[in-house]
């Protein structure tokens, strides 16, 4: 599924969405929470999400769309009734901010042993360089 990039909509303050879907206030709209940890390795973001139990080919789907990555997937529960589970069924779904310098042409996701890795590469931060301004009068 190929999204077209939209730099020009986001959301006002992304990171407000990451803090109300963090499980410590359990804000969630659209079921339950996928536990992630991200971090910059070799020029590319890294995100790696804990998605056990789910086969990647049917029931993962992973989207950019202006500066945010989606990660959604559904867990279906197997028809003998346990005692006590406490395992999450249905709906799982994050939404990240990607870094401002992410390639979101550049997008890579690997499912092993029951976490998705998504990695975004980075493109080079142009640093500001100093210039003087004249002043009119």
């Amino acid at each position: 599924m190929n999204l077209p990039e939209r730099r020009d909509i986001r959301f006002p303050f992304p990171e407000l969405l990451e803090w109300m879907e963090s499980p410590m206030f359990g804000f969630r709209p659209f079921g339950q929470i996928v536990r992630v940890e991200d971090y910059i390795a070799d020029g590319r973001y890294v995100l790696r999400a804990e998605l056990p139990g789910i086969d990647p080919d049917k029931d993962v789907e992973v989207t950019v769309d202006g500066g945010m990555l989606h990660i959604r997937a559904e867990k279906t529960r197997k028809s003998a009734e346990p005692h006590r589970s406490e395992f999450a069924y249905g709906s799982l779904s994050r939404t990240v901010t990607l870094p401002a310098t992410a390639r979101t042409d550049d997008v890579k996701a690997v499912y092993k042993g029951g976490v998705l890795e998504v990695s975004v590469g980075l493109a080079e931060e142009k640093k500001a360089e100093g210039r003087r301004i004249t002043v009119e009068h």
